[in-house]
């Protein structure tokens, strides 16, 4: 099989004490083709097979012994207890596909002497930035800013072209109102997986406090991590200035934000979905700008796609639209694996592995 570029570099990496061949269990129920591709991304000496747990996550049959013979565990949500890691005494690594551990028992790791590697996914990176970048698009109100620039509209001010200096310069020319810091403010975000986690570190980075809500509520020990605070979805809609959607979208959260929620919303606050159109309401999302009921939108998502020429929303100046870009420069699929794996060959080329 055809091997990557980024695989070949480690595989040809010699060390003291290799640990070859070396087997990796994927605990998780894939598709048949990301088995296949990650058998196609792996030297020749690693292996990867996968190993669905059962309900009571834990592996039945065949799989409890091929789980015995692993070295690696890979894994996405499927939790980690102590009892499995117990199941699996040869293996000496835990790879994380993400960042997001609180499933993985990191004390009994740690007495096991087994170690924990988490990989950052770049298409939730991709997805977090663009979140961000509308963030920061709509506090400036950027598109206004850019269209009266290139438009000249200074004339209609009276204005006239001047040299400057560090000193003399005509400092916010066409005194556009609105626009503002984001530090100190507060950014919420509706579900908190890979993407709403990698947001909340850039907003962080800003100076926002990040609020947010899920299903299910994360350990304490993973919000004083994170540095984030749980808040009811009202709660939530009341008192951020920013409510940003980055939650998988399924028939249960059809229209999620809707007329009433986005009346829960401050007028000064901005909605930005970088999810799925279908969870926000559109009609009820142009009625809601119009009548000023919020501040503005920022939309990469939307429910027919690409987005009508005729949609009330291409009309609006208080809302800043995008053409689906969040995934970034595509093949996220291929590229995240290929990192996830490159860090568990890095793992048994070292001497950790011993």
């Amino acid at each position: 099989m055809k091997r990557s570029p980024e695989l070949s570099v480690l595989w040809k990496v010699g060390v003291a004490n290799p640990v070859l061949p070396f087997r990796i269990a994927w605990l998780e129920d894939r598709p048949a083709a990301d088995l296949e591709l990650a058998r196609s991304l792996l030297p020749p000496d690693v292996s990867i097979d996968l190993l669905p747990l059962g309900e009571s996550g834990l592996p039945t049959g065949q799989h409890s012994q091929l789980l015995g013979q692993s070295d690696a565990l890979l894994v996405q949500r499927t939790p980690v207890s102590e009892t499995l890691l117990a199941l699996a005494p040869r293996a000496r690594l835990v790879q994380l596909y993400g960042v997001r551990d609180e499933g993985i028992d990191r004390d009994a790791a740690e007495r096991l002497g087994v170690r924990v590697e988490v990989t950052p996914l770049r298409g939730c990176i991709a997805v977090a930035e663009l979140a961000m970048t509308l963030v920061l698009a709509l506090s400036k109100r950027l598109i206004q800013a850019h269209r009266m620039t290139v438009e000249a509209a200074y004339l209609q001010l009276g204005l006239e072209p001047s040299p400057t200096d560090q000193n003399t310069h005509a400092f916010q020319w066409l005194k556009l109102a609105g626009i503002f810091e984001v530090n100190g403010m507060k950014l919420g975000i509706f579900g908190l997986g890979e993407i709403g986690t990698e947001l909340s570190h850039r907003a962080r980075a800003f100076g926002m406090e990040v609020v947010y809500t899920k299903r299910s509520r994360l350990p304490e020990r993973s919000e004083r991590t994170l540095g984030v605070t749980w808040n009811e979805p009202d709660q939530l809609l009341r008192d951020s200035d920013f409510v940003v959607l980055a939650l998988p979208y399924s028939k249960p959260v059809h229209n999620l934000i809707g007329r009433r929620e986005l009346s829960l919303m401050k007028n000064s606050a901005f909605l930005v979905n970088v999810a799925r159109g279908p969870l926000v309401d559109e009609v009820a999302l142009v009625e809601a700008l119009d009548a000023e009921q919020i501040a503005g939108a920022g939309l990469d998502v939307f429910v027919n796609e690409p987005l009508s020429n005729d949609s009330p929303l291409a009309r609006s100046d208080r809302v800043v639209l995008t053409p689906h870009i969040g995934g970034g420069s595509g093949g996220a699929r291929v590229k995240q694996l290929s990192d996830v794996l490159a860090n568990i060959v890095q793992f048994a080329r070292s001497d950790k592995a011993d």
